[in-house]
């Protein structure tokens, strides 16, 4: 069928900033997954096999229905690809992360921390294309499986205990949820993980994303239905969300929304610069049904390593870089945090801990071959704020000035540099 009359670009704001606030309510909570984001090009199958015939519906209905979905229970396959334009995370995981360098029994003496830590092994999702098996059963149970060649990664959220185990290494990882049920402010339980310790509020399937986008709409966005879809067998309306300011590098979001549940079955994010998209993320199965209560059973394996996430942090060795920075932005240091501009041109302007930038050339911070690196890595740039270096990426792009300042958003290099200058 013909794709339906694009609707004005929005002129009520307002009934699209409640729809998105009761969106941000009943997102699928899948609170112990994760995938970095944010963030392709999937498979044909993936996409359409026909335009199905459904009613016309307006985007805030669109939305409205979204909101109202409250889909609690779910299971399927969920197909991800990210493509950022950077080389692949994998084996870079464990150095941003603190993580996955403890395979074998003295790992932890080492302080090499576990294999199965969440923080390392979830970062692998912030590049390529992957394979995640998800199911949840309301607040208190979920689980997502990253399917490998091999190997299998799988995160279970049941009840008071979060449970991570890698196959490949035949390590697990374990943390109370500080933030369930009667544990909510009590810090999490006896010899548990406090909540911070686990991945949060990061995107595992088609809804978390659509949540995410929903949020940037405002005046500063063009909201509109643009025909219908089929994905994982179900009739889906295409939801397409646009920044109306230029100068942002993201060209539309895309979302396909389940006719019959409202629920978002695929989530495509497209850079402004065109090509492939930079993140694509869809169900190719999916069941609304309840999951069977031994889905987010989990028991370790016989000879599997456990680690225990208060043991973990406490060894020092791998979150010690991490601890001492998060304690300089507790002193104060993001206070002087700033938004210039507004919508989909923000850029956000804060300070390096120290005040200093990246080191340069001659400065001997660093061996000769790293800088030559480092300096490839990004464009040498200049203005009224001094002098610089932009590092950028199909979707975000990040100023860090030599005096210690970053700025950094989803916009391009000229308005990036732009802001810096205000």
């Amino acid at each position: 069928m013909a794709p339906y009359e694009p609707e004005q670009d929005t002129s009520e704001t307002g009934e699209l900033r409640v729809g998105r606030r009761k969106a941000a309510r009943y997102v699928v909570p899948i609170a112990v997954a994760g995938v970095a984001a944010a963030t392709i090009g999937l498979v044909p199958a993936l996409a359409t096999s026909g335009d199905p015939d459904l009613p016309k519906i307006s985007a805030q209905k669109l939305i409205e229905k979204i909101a109202a979905s409250d889909t609690q229970q779910l299971s399927g396959n969920v197909k991800i690809s990210t493509d950022l334009g950077l080389p692949s995370m994998g084996g870079l995981a464990g150095g941003f992360a603190g993580g996955g360098g403890g395979s074998g029994a003295d790992g932890g003496e080492q302080g090499k921390g576990s294999a199965a830590d969440p923080k390392s092994k979830l970062m692998e999702l912030a590049s390529g294309t992957h394979t995640l098996r998800v199911a949840a059963d309301g607040q208190d149970k979920q689980k997502v499986s990253v399917l490998e060649d091999a190997a299998e990664y799988s995160l279970i959220h049941n009840g008071d205990d979060v449970w991570a185990y890698d196959s490949a290494s035949n390590e697990a990882y374990h943390a109370k949820d500080a933030g369930a049920g009667k544990d909510e402010g009590k810090g999490g339980g006896k010899g548990g993980a406090k909540g911070k310790d686990l991945p949060k509020d990061v995107p595992a399937t088609p809804k978390d994303f659509a949540e995410q986008a929903l949020k940037a709409v405002d005046g500063t966005t063009s909201v509109e239905v643009d025909g219908t879809a089929q994905v994982a067998g179900r009739d889906a309306y295409r939801l397409v969300v646009k920044p109306k300011q230029s100068g942002s590098t993201i060209g539309q979001i895309t979302v396909a929304v389940d006719a019959e549940t409202g629920t978002p079955l695929k989530f495509t994010l497209t850079p402004a610069s065109g090509g492939a998209a930079v993140v694509d993320a869809g169900f190719t199965k999916v069941d609304f049904g309840k999951p069977s209560a031994s889905t987010f059973d989990f028991t370790p394996p016989k000879g599997a390593k456990v680690t225990e996430a208060d043991e973990h942090a406490d060894r020092g060795g791998d979150f010690k870089g991490k601890d001492q920075l998060g304690k300089e932005f507790d002193k104060g240091d993001l206070s002087g945090l700033r938004v210039i501009g507004e919508g989909w041109n923000a850029v956000a302007e804060l300070k390096i801990p120290g005040g200093q930038g990246l080191p340069t050339t001659g400065s001997g911070d660093v061996p000769p071959d790293a800088q030559k690196l480092l300096d490839s890595l990004g464009d040498q740039v200049s203005g009224k704020f001094g002098s610089g270096t932009v590092f950028s990426t199909r979707l975000i792009n990040a100023l860090v000035t030599d005096d210690g300042k970053v700025y950094v958003g989803a916009v391009t290099k000229d308005a990036l540099v732009k802001a810096a200058n205000r």
